[in-house]
């Protein structure tokens, strides 16, 4: 298969197995998110059109509130994705995107803070800006490692993917679990 044909395959794929144990109208409302969140480079992008379509806020602007006390490490799997060795620094955030009142989703995320330049780490350091604003710069793009459909009340939906440079390089790991009001609000 040519390499151009599977990203669109692995897509519909994923799409097509990541539904089947939820309610109807949940399972499109799911596979729109889902298709959403695959065409774009960022959470945050996708999220802000997500929010600005459910009348969320306006302006639909996404707030990235960071969770301090959790820190996990970079463990083998982690390092061998990056492609860092053991004494290379990893950096790990935990965030929640907010637009308006409202939770759009929780995400990990592990990122190579010698790929990003100085001013990137010292936003992602100091503030609560959202990674994917921060990085927009580096012109990435998401190569998806998996998804999943989750149950747990609160969310609908995971996705774990490596933001990856034009020329290829992965720099960060994200797990993004997306909340149930992105599938249950009226649209």
């Amino acid at each position: 298969m040519e390499r151009r044909h599977a990203a669109p395959l692995l897509a519909l794929l994923l799409i097509l197995g990541l539904t089947t144990g939820a309610p109807a109208r949940d399972r499109d409302a799911i596979q729109r998110l889902l298709t959403e969140i695959l065409a774009s480079p960022s959470a945050t992008q996708a999220l802000t059109a997500h929010c600005a379509r459910l009348g969320l806020a306006r302006p639909p602007v996404i707030r990235a509130v960071r969770d301090r006390s959790v820190d996990h490490k970079a463990d083998g799997n982690i390092r061998r994705l990056l492609h860092v060795k053991t004494d290379e620094p990893v950096r790990y955030r935990r965030v929640r995107l907010s637009c308006g009142d409202q939770v759009l989703s929780d995400a990990d995320n592990w990122y190579v803070p010698a790929r990003l330049t100085a001013e990137m780490n010292n936003v992602l350091d100091h503030t609560d800006t959202s990674f994917g604003t921060v990085v927009k710069p580096l012109g990435f793009r998401r190569r998806t490692l998996g998804t999943e459909d989750l149950h747990d009340g609160r969310h609908v939906l995971r996705v774990r993917a490596l933001l990856v440079t034009a020329q290829g390089l992965p720099f960060s790991l994200v797990q993004e679990n997306y909340s149930a009001i992105l599938v249950r609000h009226p649209q």
